[in-house]
């Protein structure tokens, strides 16, 4: 897998993904360039400088701003552990389950949105769905090396998990109880579907409730992970401290 783009890059540097080698581009000189060359040799990490025109021939993307890795493939963190390791925490949970999300530049942003919300992990299905590739690493900029990203066969059986852990499962749809009249203070996942097909029924029933975004415009949705960042906020929003 390739990374390009000096934030992700040092993100992966920083984060638990497994970089083997970084190229960088001959002549470049900038104070973040140099705290991501000192971090790869503190990592004993191969480093290559190499002239720019090398760099463009390995960017997939040619977004690679001076900086490519070479990293082993994602990870995937094991639903199970995620649930186990939330229930010792002295945090009520966040979870982000998607269905249907199959633009990796969609993914790459609700990841991203995930950790700034402090969310405790994002949940995909293993079929229909994207999956953390370079391009979702770069559009996250860097976020996938931090937010735990769970690959399930069966999505509803992931519902059911954590339901039986006491989470309340929330389905995002445009039918739903506006989410300013929601508690969402306690363990909650949100549901978030495509925008072609949305979340299929069986989900939706699962699901312990359906919650929506006020509609104030001619247009009857939004991009699925501007959604995920507007619902999650609301749940930071609830969860401080009253002032």
């Amino acid at each position: 897998m390739i990374i390009e783009g000096i934030n992700p890059v040092a993100e992966a540097l920083s984060g638990g993904i497994t970089v083997e080698k970084v190229y960088v581009q001959k002549g470049l000189f900038s104070d973040r360039l140099n705290r991501l060359i000192a971090e790869a040799r503190k990592k004993n990490i191969r480093l290559i400088f190499g002239e720019k025109e090398i760099l463009d021939r390995l960017s997939p993307a040619k977004k690679h701003q001076g900086v490519l890795a070479f990293a082993t493939d994602f990870v995937y963190a094991e639903l199970p552990s995620l649930i186990e390791s939330a229930r010792s925490a002295d945090k009520p949970s966040l979870w982000v389950l998607l269905e249907g999300i199959e633009d990796p530049h969609n993914l790459g942003a609700v990841i991203r949105v995930a950790d700034c919300a402090g969310a405790t992990a994002v949940i995909i299905p293993k079929h229909r769905s994207a999956t953390v590739n370079d391009t979702v690493i770069r559009t996250s900029a860097g976020a996938a090396a931090y937010v735990p990203v769970a690959k399930v066969t069966n999505l509803n059986d992931a519902v059911r998990n954590l339901k039986e852990a006491g989470v309340r499962v929330f389905a995002a749809d445009t039918d739903g109880e506006t989410v300013y009249n929601t508690d969402l203070t306690g363990d909650t996942a949100i549901i978030i579907g495509g925008e072609d097909k949305g979340i299929n029924a069986l989900t939706r029933k699962l699901a312990d409730g359906i919650i929506s975004l006020p509609q104030k415009g001619k247009i009857n949705s939004l991009n699925a992970s501007v959604a995920c960042g507007a619902l999650l906020y609301e749940a930071v929003r609830q969860r401080m401290p009253k002032q």
